[in-house]
């Protein structure tokens, strides 16, 4: 899948294309409803944009966003008015159902809404499109009710973050964290992991696998001690500078934040603790390497490692922190590979602030 999301413009694209029937289906005109087809046509008029993937195949998602301050009317209620971002249309082409596209455009979804600083994100969907319910399910929203064109109405609040499952409380981190983690992504790989980490002079495509458009990553490693990770604990996003010009306590830099989703001890002194076949099927497209990469690995190293984890957030271009940094203000113990330094909560919050991220809009207590 090569591809990735843009902001196109309404009118630059054809609502004669394909892609776009199933929603001229959905929404016809009528006496209540200006139907999908004026409402294309007005949104056009109007310059308005709307977060487009486009693959060899085409157009594969379509997300359209709105930001309202009215009540929202169900059939047997009413949820009274607050600044809320509405996804106005949101769509996969079908042969992205249950890949990791949506996951993506729902992450851009919520990234932008709590950007916006806005209390609440809903969305309306029929009770027929399955897939999508079960992936908004899974980040979060939930059922309000029926609205009165008998849409399911889902909705996710600041204020009832479900804090049990980092998917759900995405992208706010759990408050009660314990400490926090250092991951040490080689730049290569951590340019593909991460894509908008927004790093200078760097081949975001070198590795051109599919993980770029989802969420969800893998990390492979191959540590000397079996790593401290928790499942929910927030980690930070080392990129390990590996070649070329510059001294590398310079240019190795913290980049991004995570949040782990499972820990997978795959070997450990050289004893399989599960099958290759397991081991695939959990990785699935979320890594950086291809199958036999991961073959190579499973039968030539003695610990083998699997980080599973959400990708939170980043700080971006000129606000990643460098190894010099991190070390002259005690973050990297001297002498100690940097998996093995810890952070407590005091201190993430502290690097969050040094990469320019607003704590009160990640941690929300």
């Amino acid at each position: 899948m090569a591809g990735k999301f843009q902001l196109s413009k309404f009118l630059d694209l054809d609502i004669d294309d394909p892609f776009f029937e199933p929603l001229i289906s959905d929404y016809p005109e009528d006496e209540n409803n200006i139907g999908f087809v004026k409402w294309f046509d007005k949104k056009s008029r109007e310059g308005a944009t709307a977060l487009v993937f486009n693959d060899e195949s085409g157009m594969g998602a379509f997300i359209c966003l709105k930001d309202e301050n009215e009540p929202l009317v169900l059939q047997h209620d009413v949820i009274p008015a607050v600044p809320r971002k509405k996804i106005s249309t949101l769509r996969l082409a079908e042969r992205y159902r249950g890949q990791r596209l949506g996951e993506g455009a729902i992450g851009l979804a919520l990234w932008n809404w709590q950007k916006s600083n806005q209390q609440e994100i809903y969305l309306t969907v029929f009770e027929k499109q399955d897939v999508l319910i079960d992936l908004i399910e899974k980040f979060g929203f939930k059922m309000m009710g029926y609205n009165e064109n008998g849409e399911c109405v889902y909705l996710k609040s600041r204020k009832n973050l479900d804090y049990s499952d980092p998917y759900k409380s995405f992208p706010f981190i759990n408050p009660d964290f314990e400490t926090a983690g250092y991951l040490i992504v080689n730049d290569i790989y951590h340019d593909t992991l991460f894509p908008y980490s927004e790093l200078k002079n760097t081949i975001q495509e070198q590795v051109a696998l599919s993980v770029a458009n989802g969420i969800s990553k893998i990390y492979i490693g191959s540590p000397y001690n079996r790593p401290h990770f928790q499942i929910g604990e927030p980690l930070l996003v080392y990129r390990r500078y590996t070649n070329g010009p510059g001294q590398k306590t310079y240019k190795s830099c913290l980049t991004s934040y995570c949040v782990v989703t499972d820990v997978i001890i795959a070997k450990e002194y050289n004893r399989s603790l599960i099958t290759i076949e397991d081991l695939l099927r959990r990785i699935s497209n979320k890594s950086v390497y291809d199958e036999n990469e991961i073959k190579i690995k499973y039968e030539n190293e003695k610990n083998l490692v699997i980080i599973e984890m959400l990708y939170y957030g980043f700080f971006g271009e000129g606000h990643n922190i460098n190894h010099a940094w991190l070390s002259s203000n005690g973050y990297f113990a001297s002498g100690v590979y940097p998996t093995e330094n810890r952070a407590s909560p005091e201190q993430f919050k502290a690097l969050l602030m040094e990469g320019d991220v607003d704590v009160s809009n990640v941690i929300i207590d």
